[in-house]
């Protein structure tokens, strides 16, 4: 399976910083450089910051103050030679010249490790800092359809042997292998080419979280990593089959989208040491912060529904579809209240919690994993450094034990990690790979 770490400096935990010897600090590089090394020493796939374009003072401690993600990865690039570097960035409030760039210099200087996680922002409060109104959730998909074409399209400006360097006859670049883009369509005039050599692994690996209807048709199309949010295993399961036949029916091979939603281990070397630790997460829960974030999640102000009452069904937001979708199904809506749902993104944000020792939680992980639910996991640890630690020191080993997880790294890229091609080139006759 493959593992990616979602790394959050004050933890994904709402109130994860005020655990005993936890960071406090989201802007702190030192914080995540640690993180990274302790995830690449465990053979993760995959270090991923996550990003926003807002800021509330009410807001989850890791995203109120946080680092930007494309400098942070440059330095972590710097301790780390084989983990992926992955980091959000909007299609939205992006254009996709400057985005190309950016990700091509990652992925040059990280030697080929980086990825995209491809977000459409649908908080319509991020528009404020950019003086735009808000964008209608199928109209922001299509914007991002062609944002993502321009972006590829600049990644394969150069061939990958357009450099020449002749010192006897002075020619650098080799012209007719830099290529013009000249697109002009309906969102974006971009005529290119892009001021930035061929990228590594072709073009960074890309990365969706939509689960909405247009998010799924979108992850079929371009996707080659999906994140999702699920709770239940039979719903997991029907969806990763339906993102599967969709890829497949965009002529892709399934095998190059990848799976993994989001999981938050709770491990202790006996099972009561772990129901403790999940206790005490719970503890540390402050009510108004739990609220917003359950609220925006799933795109409704929760507030005025009874915490003691049913799940209410809810109508989809036209702007946060993917919870919604994911988390309330029937079924949920049937075997759980309102205040344990509450309790869920309390302590997780919405993602999947697993309790118990090195060897229960992995029998839960190699279930959905051999359902198949999944492909892997995006591991969410409630704090850092202690949450990521007991999953490296107790949990990596029996999933290694078992066959489920590399014991070593067999390539250098994000693409080789993840069993990914490199994309040909559109203007190579031979292609890259």
């Amino acid at each position: 399976m493959h593992l990616g770490l979602f790394a959050v400096g004050t933890g994904n935990h709402i109130a994860g910083w005020r655990h005993p010897g936890a960071s406090k600090s989201a802007s702190d590089i030192k914080v995540f450089l640690e993180m990274a090394k302790t995830a690449e020493r465990a053979k993760f796939d995959m270090f991923f910051l996550a990003d926003g374009v807002k800021c509330s003072p009410d807001y989850h401690p890791g995203f109120l103050n946080q680092l930007e993600p494309m400098t942070a990865l440059s330095a972590i690039s710097m301790v780390t030679s084989h983990i992926g570097l992955v980091a959000t960035a909007s299609t939205t409030y992006s254009e996709p010249y400057n985005l190309a760039r950016t990700f091509a210099s990652l992925d040059l200087i990280s030697g080929g490790r980086a990825g995209w996680n491809m977000v459409t922002t649908s908080d319509p409060d991020s528009g404020q800092n950019f003086g735009r109104a808000e964008i209608e959730h199928d109209l922001r998909y299509e914007i991002a359809a062609e944002f993502v074409e321009v972006t590829r399209g600049l990644w394969d400006s150069w061939e990958s042997d357009a450099i020449e360097a002749n010192v006897e006859s002075g020619r650098y670049a080799i012209p007719e292998k830099v290529h013009f883009l000249d697109h002009d369509g309906k969102h974006f005039q971009v005529r290119g080419p892009l001021n930035a050599a061929r990228c590594p692994q072709g073009y960074p690996v890309l990365i969706q979280a939509g689960s909405s209807k247009t998010g799924q048709e979108f992850a079929a199309k371009y996707a080659e990593v999906m994140f999702t949010v699920q709770q239940d295993l039979e719903v997991a399961a029907s969806f990763y089959a339906q993102v599967k036949q969709r890829v497949h029916e965009q002529g892709r091979d399934p095998q190059h989208c990848k799976i993994l939603p989001g999981l938050l281990p709770v491990v202790g070397r006996t099972e009561r040491e772990a129901q403790e630790k999940l206790a005490e997460l719970a503890s540390y829960v402050d009510e108004e912060s739990a609220m917003e974030t359950m609220s925006f999640r799933l795109g409704h102000d929760m507030s005025q529904y009874s915490l003691d009452g049913p799940v209410p069904k809810l109508p989809i937001s036209g702007n946060v579809q993917g919870y919604r979708r994911m988390v309330l199904t029937d079924a949920y809506r049937k075997n759980y209240t309102l205040r344990e749902l509450y309790n869920l993104f309390a302590v997780s944000r919405g993602y999947l919690i697993v309790c118990g020792t090195p060897s229960q939680v992995v029998d839960a992980m190699e279930e959905w994993f051999k359902a198949p639910a999944c492909d892997g996991f995006n591991l969410t640890p409630a704090h850092f450094p202690e949450s990521l630690d007991d999953f490296a020191e107790l949990v990596v080993p029996e999933l290694q034990r078992r066959s489920l997880f590399r014991t070593e790294y067999s390539g250098r890229t994000l693409r080789e990690h993840f069993g990914l091609p490199v994309p040909t080139n559109r203007y190579s006759e031979s292609g890259d790979g």
